[in-house]
């Protein structure tokens, strides 16, 4: 009976080890233990490579016609330009009028701070673009799509000082009876770009086009791919609509073909995730569409890459001769700041990936942004929010250490009789037990309360690894970016202290094997702290001083303090 909290606690803990390593695993790009890892899509053989931009979007119950004929046939030779903004510098293509690059000049790259993050890329390392094109009718003549070779208007190209937006126009040449017209605005403070699409009817007969705004990538997870190095937030598609809500697409279901989203609606977006930084297309106006998800073969116009593609496909209605029709999209690329994506979208602010306890998430991150709002700094608004849950949580974490107290107390006794009945193992339940009665001691006290805690500690861990705003935060001293590891393993080192002083603190187990694992598992678990980022250490390290405290004076209240 005495040891069966701290079997229930020792077994909590190796679970949720091992799933947090399962965990990892699986979102740095490493097969699960749970499921093999998945083939990647390869051309079959004998068949000609797909073209990277065209293959796989449906039309009309097809694929999306690729246009090479098209585009060869166009005088015009693509080029690219490069916009700057106060937040970004894009490169865009007259090749389809795609981006095809995306610099983040407010956010320094994890691994060169000299550098600036580069959301989208279309070279030999990376390659992720935002897409979009036409669609006829199923048999109907190609329409302009991100094949077609445009015209680049003139016009300015770098966001001056005074001006808040800058328009960006490309034109298409005609292609099956129709022209294309796209513009894009780039606004300042804003990753948020509104995307123009006019398109005239220069034939003879009503043409029905589609539109189809499309995100494209790599399925590489770039950055961290150490599992020590800990975990990162989900990578790859994302389907939103008001009936099925977020949903996740996994590359490896896209590439078993077991992809499960919502293929249709009057509402929704498509996005491409990863940790701290998202694309999306939205069309927040209520309107038929439909949601693609496909996977592209390796081949050379992809440097060797399979990519993943996730699509919206809007029908644009009949477009009678001479007519034109317009559309207004907009394209987000950037960072995951909770509160401006709520803004742009409903429900846009599910791409900042809080795993399964978002529900507790959302809360926490409400009052640690207002905390740091009020206090300036992300690392002791960390320390003030460990703070106010400590305070909330006070007298179910003294239940546990009075408990523990008690424990701790009684403990010779428990050692007396161990020795004593060594022998006969079932009288030695029986005195225990009396002496629990006698003592008013419950051996199961500790445990409820860690369990009512636990799901608010992993949402906040979850809140501490998802939040961009602690990318390149300091903290004090040499603490200068929260979302890496302590460059000089200062809180780790601590936090492995308070660790071991808790255990010291806390009841002798009977078992010499038992006690012995009691100081072990504490330090194996503590150097994984060296890896994880220094806000998470941080969270941590708080957290354990705090409950040190309490349990220190509660100990010195029944008198049983070493």
């Amino acid at each position: 009976m005495p040891d069966i909290r701290r079997n229930i606690l020792w077994g909590v803990f190796l679970v949720s080890l091992f799933l947090l390593w399962d965990a990892w695993n699986k979102h740095n790009g490493q097969p699960s233990f749970f499921a093999p890892p998945a083939a990647r899509p390869q051309a079959a053989a004998g068949s000609a490579p797909q073209p990277a931009s065209a293959a796989g979007l449906p039309q009309a119950g097809g694929a999306v016609a690729a246009t090479p004929a098209a585009s060869a046939a166009a005088p015009l030779v693509s080029e690219k330009v490069t916009i700057t903004t106060d937040l970004v510098k894009a490169t865009l293509d007259s090749k389809g009028g795609d981006l095809v690059r995306l610099e983040l000049l407010k956010h320094a790259d994890s691994d060169d701070a000299k550098r600036n993050v580069v959301l989208m890329d279309q070279t030999a390392k990376s390659v992720y673009l935002a897409q979009t094109g036409l669609i006829g009718a199923q048999g109907a003549a190609a329409l302009p799509n991100h094949l077609t070779v445009m015209s680049l208007v003139p016009g300015e190209r770098e966001l001056k000082d005074g001006a808040n937006e800058l328009s960006v126009r490309f034109e298409s040449p005609e292609v099956g009876g129709v022209q294309l017209v796209k513009t894009y605005t780039f606004r300042r403070g804003d990753y948020a770009v509104a995307v123009k699409h006019e398109l005239k009817n220069t034939s003879a007969a009503a043409v029905a086009p589609q539109l189809y705004l499309q995100l494209a990538r790599d399925g590489t997870v770039l950055g961290n791919t150490n599992v020590m190095a800990g975990p990162t937030s989900f990578t790859g598609p994302a389907v939103y609509t008001e009936q099925a809500k977020f949903e996740k697409v996994e590359f490896a279901d896209i590439d078993k073909g077991k992809a499960q989203f919502q293929k249709s609606g009057d509402n929704g977006w498509v996005a491409m995730v990863q940790h701290y930084f998202a694309s999306a297309w939205l069309v927040n106006a209520k309107a038929a569409r439909e949601f693609k998800v496909d996977a592209i073969p390796a081949n050379e116009s992809t440097f060797g890459k399979p990519l993943y593609r996730v699509a919206m496909v809007l029908p644009l209605g009949s477009v009678a001769p001479g007519a034109t029709a317009s559309h207004q999209a907009v394209l987000f690329a950037g960072p995951q700041e909770e509160k401006k994506l709520e803004a742009l979208a409903p429900g846009l602010e599910l791409v900042k990936d809080y795993g399964m306890l978002t529900i507790l998430s959302k809360p926490l991150f409400w009052l640690l942004d207002k905390l740091h709002s009020l206090i300036g700094n992300w690392g002791w608004a960390i320390v003030a929010l460990v703070v106010l849950l400590k305070i909330a949580f006070y007298w179910l974490n003294a239940s546990a250490y009075r408990s523990m107290a008690k424990m701790k107390a009684i403990n010779p006794k428990v050692q007396e009789l161990r020795e004593r009945y060594k022998d006969k193992p079932q009288q030695m339940q029986q005195e225990m037990m009396r002496i629990y009665r006698e003592e008013k001691v419950n051996p199961l006290g500790g445990c409820l309360p860690i369990f009512v805690q636990m799901p608010f500690f992993i949402a906040l861990y979850w809140v501490l690894l998802s939040t961009v705003e602690m990318r390149n935060a300091p903290w004090i001293g040499w603490i200068h970016d929260l979302s890496t590891k302590d460059p000089l393993f200062i809180l780790p080192l601590l936090m492995t202290a308070s660790t071991m002083f808790q255990t010291w603190l806390n009841p002798t187990p009977p078992d010499p094997v038992q006690a012995k694992m009691m100081w072990i598992m504490p330090l194996v678990f503590s150097v994984m702290f060296f890896f994880f980022p220094a806000g998470l250490v941080l969270y941590w390290l708080t957290n354990n001083l705090l409950g040190i405290a309490q349990q220190w004076f509660i100990n010195k209240q029944l008198g049983v303090n070493k």
